[in-house]
Order: structure tokens, then C-alpha cells, then sequence
């Protein structure tokens, strides 16, 4: 007879397999992929670096980076069945519309179950998916507003060319390097819902395409990828700094989330919101200084009415101002999170496949007593 053991709502703290991928403290405020501190990598390292890095366990030396380029170029372009889908799918959402997009992909592509294939060719899958990604997104945002998609250049990083195929102009190099700290540090955070949800999948067999696709359906939840828009429509919505405290106490006495604050597991500042603060300060602008007299202030108000919580900015709060100031559409925030994070949950994919077995847990069940007689 199968034991039944209860565990806290949400698997809260409960540990479901080991992995050697990355892990974060939240108590301490620190997280990492494969030992090194995330946060380091952002600040020296090459988005290109930290993919090789989750992929293959190591940092690149200087002419695996430039092989890995080499091979991750050809990689991003569509081909002419999956660029004559897109104008299809335009009028959905870009998040949306890459679900269906990369499914087909993978389809034409025809990744076959991870059970079946070495693990060369689960590799190159995902190594196809994570190229892809970014290519899809661009061309659905841009089809949406009536505009032509702009091919990738083989020439340039994956940060540049994310801004260029989005915006259809070179980045500034400042642009640049601010939008590729904060893909590093979004690459990968732990065993999220998402990240989950991908591994829920691969352990059942199924082809890289439908884990990632999965995943992407997690990541459109806005409570799990969705509040860097919010987060700041919020700081339009207070408007000036007169307005904070009435505004921050509204909320709170309403029992209302405020996107931006809090974290499922950090009991203390989280590391990307510092690292990011610090990058929108580098940016300048009225914007981001609003935004950091809004955080002070939301602090100590959620200090004075929910004392013992420790509610920090998360992530999306100067993620969202980042993305703002340097030129990223609303409507590509959380995409843009996705173009990241495909990296970390093909590295959790490719894992899994290593040495798995099917995730499958219980339910207890609490309805009308069975069986009821049927009619």
C-alpha cells in the first residue's frame, strides 16, 4: 500500500530532486549557477559565457566562446515555413504566439521524445530552441505593429542583437550591456515554476520542444513572469512622490499585491533587484530616481504595517525601469524574461533526461464520500 505524505501547500521547502545546476539562499540573499555567484557572472562574463557555462558545466575558454558563436549563429534564422507561420499568429500576444511558434518548430525540426535520443542530440535540440527564442519573439512583437522582422546579424551578441532585431537599430553599447545583465541574471533561479514545470515534462519522456513549450506557459502567469510591466505601471500610477505614502497604504490596507515586493524566497534584499538598481542608475533618468524613492518608501511602510515580513524589491520592480530606459516595449518585458530563461530550463532539461525518473505526485482527495450510488 502506497503512504501518503503531506506536504506544505505549493511544495513549499519541500526538496523533489538534486541537481547540480545552480541553487539560491534566500536567507542570505545569494544565488548561483554551478557555483559561481550569478550576480559575478552579470557583472564580467558575456551572455554567451553563462549559456555555455548552464550547458556544459564550465566556463568557456576563449575559443570555445568563439566556437560556440559560431555554431549558436546559423542557429537563430527562421526557416521560410516558420517565418510564413508568424504573420498567423501576430495578432496574439508575443509570449502567446511563441508557444505555438516554437512547438512547430520543434515539430518541423522533429525533435523526438528524450527517452529515445542520446544526449548529443538532446543537446543540439535545445541548443536549436535557445537560438530560436529570441528570433520568434522579435518578428511576432514587430508583425504586431505593422512592421517587417529584422533577421538576426551573425555578427553581433545575443543581448545586441536581441535589441537590434526587436528595435531594428544597433544598440548603444550602454544599452546593450545593461539588457545583457539582466538576461545573466535571469537565466536561471532555482527550482521555480517554470523551471518545475520543464522538468515535470521531461520526466515523463517527452521532446525538448514540449518541455520548453510548458515552461513558457508557466512564465505567462503574472505571478510568476509577469510583473515587470506591472511593477511599473504601478509607479505611474502613484505619480509623484507626494502621493507614495497614500497610495503604498491604500494598497496594503486592501490587501492588495504590490508588483515589485516580495519574494517567495528571499527574506532579504534580492541580489538582482541591488544589481539592477545599480544599473538604472547608470542609465540615469527622472524615471529611475522616482523609482528608488518609491522603493525606500514602500520598505519602510511595509516594515511599519507587516512587521516581521521582510518585503524587499524583487527582480521585476527595476527590471521593468531597465527594460524602460532602454527602449524594450511594454508588451516585451516578460517575453524577454522568457529569452533568458529558455537557457536555464534547457540546462534543468538536459538533466533531467540524464538520469530520471516520472514526477508524479498525489492528491488527497476531500469531496463527497465515494461511491455515491448513480442513478
Amino acid at each position: 500500500m502506497t503512504t501518503l505524505v503531506d506536504v506544505p501547500r505549493g511544495l513549499a521547502g519541500v526538496v523533489v530532486t538534486e541537481t547540480q545546476i545552480g541553487d539560491v539562499r534566500g536567507e542570505e540573499g545569494f544565488y548561483h549557477y554551478r557555483q559561481y555567484s550569478a550576480i559575478d557572472l552579470a557583472e564580467k562574463k558575456s551572455f554567451e559565457d553563462v549559456w555555455y557555462l548552464m550547458f556544459h558545466g564550465e566556463l568557456p575558454t576563449a575559443d570555445q566562446r568563439r566556437e560556440f558563436a559560431e555554431r549558436v549563429a546559423p542557429l537563430r534564422h527562421l526557416t521560410p515555413e516558420l517565418a510564413d507561420l508568424l504573420p498567423r499568429l501576430a495578432a496574439c500576444k508575443p509570449l502567446d504566439g511563441m508557444r505555438t511558434a516554437l512547438s512547430f518548430a520543434a515539430a518541423q525540426r522533429g525533435m523526438q521524445p528524450l527517452l529515445d535520443i542520446d544526449e548529443e542530440q538532446r543537446a543540439a535540440d535545445v541548443l536549436y530552441a535557445c537560438a530560436i527564442v529570441p528570433t520568434i519573439l522579435t518578428s511576432l512583437y514587430r508583425l504586431s505593429q505593422g512592421k517587417e522582422p529584422v533577421a538576426p546579424r551573425d555578427d553581433l551578441s545575443y543581448a545586441s542583437n536581441y535589441l537590434y532585431m526587436l528595435t531594428g537599430e544597433v544598440p548603444t553599447s550602454e544599452h546593450a550591456d545593461a539588457i545583457e545583465k539582466y538576461l545573466i541574471s535571469t537565466v536561471d533561479h532555482g527550482f521555480n515554476n517554470s523551471t518545475f514545470t520543464a522538468r515535470v515534462i521531461a520526466s515523463t519522456g517527452a521532446d525538448a520542444g514540449a518541455c520548453l513549450v510548458g515552461a513558457i506557459g508557466s512564465l505567462s502567469g503574472p505571478l510568476h513572469g509577469g510583473a515587470p510591466s506591472r511593477a511599473l505601471a504601478a509607479l505611474e500610477e502613484i505619480g509623484t512622490p507626494d502621493k507614495i505614502d497614500a497610495w503604498v497604504r491604500g494598497r496594503v490596507e486592501a490587501g492588495d499585491r504590490i508588483m515589485g515586493f516580495g519574494h517567495a524566497v528571499y527574506r532579504t534584499d534580492d541580489p538582482r533587484s541591488l544589481m539592477l538598481r545599480d544599473v538604472a542608475t547608470s542609465l540615469g533618468g527622472d524615471l529611475v530616481e522616482f523609482a528608488k524613492q518609491v522603493e525606500r518608501k514602500v520598505v519602510d511602510i511595509l516594515a511599519e504595517l507587516k512587521p516581521g515580513r521582510k518585503l524587499y524589491t524583487n527582480v521585476e520592480f527595476y527590471a521593468g525601469v531597465v527594460m524602460e530606459q532602454c527602449g524594450v516595449p511594454r508588451d516585451m518585458f516578460t517575453p524577454t524574461f522568457a529569452a533568458s530563461r529558455v537557457v536555464g530550463w534547457s540546462a534543468n532539461v538536459l538533466e533531467q533526461a540524464r538520469d530520471s525518473k516520472i514526477i508524479r505526485p498525489r492528491a488527497r482527495y476531500n469531496g463527497q464520500p465515494a461511491p455515491q450510488p448513480v442513478d
